[in-house]
């Protein structure tokens, strides 16, 4: 019987916009993306409701759109999530195999994993993903669970996220209304990283990084494995409260002055004479000193940065051989690929995946990386769910219920 195809929804409810998008994953696991929903958020902020009924609303516009524009009736949705209080860690589980026992049996491999994802953390937070990285045996790396093989002690990797359960609950709540089904929840820059990354870049060594309006997601994966993520509460819109603090310009003059005109690099030709806003009659409505917007923009995207790279395990970036992978709207600002050069000493790079089909012009736009991961997030985990235990494992994770 020939395989079916099947549709799955990504929902991102970020900073600046909620973002619902529907693909087709074809029987030959080709991605087609029939329609996106956007709408601009509001009562979010950091990546986190502040206000309810805002996010809500801004949710039903994004999902009537979504339908519209994919012809589908949407049932569930794979949601993102991501806020400041996510965290990741990596923790090992050991287990030395009874005597008598010297052949590994998968119960044996199943207790080093329990071990391993029984990670210590605050009373108010819940898992979200258990992902394996490796396995070990008598000391020795394993790609694959080492069933059936010698040996005396058996270690599993894995890399444990968890975040404060009543903020992502909040999340859950806001799409059940809608109403729609959770099929999974998704930690956005793993997400992004199933859009930004393949299995070479994850062998070689690579970072994404995904910048929005509040938040700056990153996922780091070196020899095939995750190896660290999180999340720190600073966005393009900080940038633009920035010029407007120094400037005094409004909130949206400030904004578009960042974007038509601003630019991060340390380039001295860009920062020449006055940065110009210009009326409906094509007159100069506001000047700005380039070389103060441009300082404004540099510094605070520099800081972002070298945040991200202060999270990073030590000497892990040397590690790095594929490169630096920068998605978000908020990397789309002029010099910053430069910027990111400077910071990290890598290579940059601005992710695209041409096997999706579909809206051509919006799939490689970096404001969507989240989104469509998430719909090769749910491909892939799908095909793990179908093979048999330990078989694949490097991406995959369920999520963990509340109150484990």
């Amino acid at each position: 019987m020939a395989r079916r195809t099947k549709i799955h929804v990504g929902l991102e409810i970020g900073t600046s916009k909620t973002c619902m998008v529907v693909g087709e994953v074809k029987a030959d696991s080709a991605v087609k993306i029939l329609g996106i929903g956007e709408t601009k958020s509001a009562g979010v902020r950091k990546g986190e409701i502040f206000d309810y009924s805002q996010a809500r609303a801004c949710l039903k516009d994004a999902l009537a759109k979504a339908e519209d524009a994919s012809d589908v009736e949407i049932g569930s949705v794979f949601l993102a999530v991501t806020g400041a209080h996510i965290r990741g860690i990596n923790n090992r589980g050991t287990f030395r195999l009874p005597d008598g026992e010297p052949v590994v049996s998968p119960d044996h491999v199943e207790e080093a994993r329990t071990i391993a994802r029984e990670v210590h953390i605050p009373q108010d937070h819940v898992y979200l993903h258990p992902i394996i990285r490796n396995y070990w045996l008598d000391g020795f790396e394993q790609s694959t669970a080492p069933v059936g093989l010698y040996g005396k002690t058996v270690e599993a990797d894995f890399h444990v996220v968890h975040g404060i359960g009543t903020r992502i609950q909040n999340s859950i709540k806001l799409v059940r209304e809608m109403p729609l089904e959770v099929d999974d929840i998704v930690f956005s820059p793993i997400a992004t990283a199933q859009m930004a990354l393949d299995r070479e870049h994850r062998q070689r060594g690579a970072l994404v990084i995904d910048i929005g309006g509040g938040t700056t997601d990153y996922a780091l994966y070196l020899g095939g494995a995750i190896t660290a993520s999180g999340c720190i509460p600073v966005g393009g819109d900080h940038i633009t409260n920035d010029i407007h603090l120094v400037t005094g310009l409004p909130f949206s003059k400030a904004e578009s002055l960042k974007v038509n005109e601003g630019d991060a690099s340390a380039d001295p030709l860009h920062s020449v004479g006055n940065a110009k806003l210009t009326d409906e009659r094509g007159f100069a409505e506001v000047e700005v000193s380039r070389a103060v917007l441009n300082e404004v923009i540099r510094q605070r995207l520099e800081e972002t940065l070298r945040l991200v790279k202060q999270r990073l395990p030590a000497d892990s970036v040397e590690a790095i051989g594929a490169g630096i992978f920068l998605t978000g709207g908020t990397s789309l600002m002029r010099g910053f690929s430069e910027l990111a050069f400077e910071i990290f000493g890598r290579d940059i790079y601005r992710p695209e995946l041409p096997e999706i089909s579909g809206i051509q012009a919006n799939f490689k736009d970096p404001r969507y990386a989240t989104s469509i991961g998430l719909i090769r997030y749910a491909q892939i985990l799908e095909t793990e769910r179908a093979e048999p235990p330990g078989l694949i494992g490097k991406i995959g994770s369920l999520f963990w219920p509340f109150g484990r």
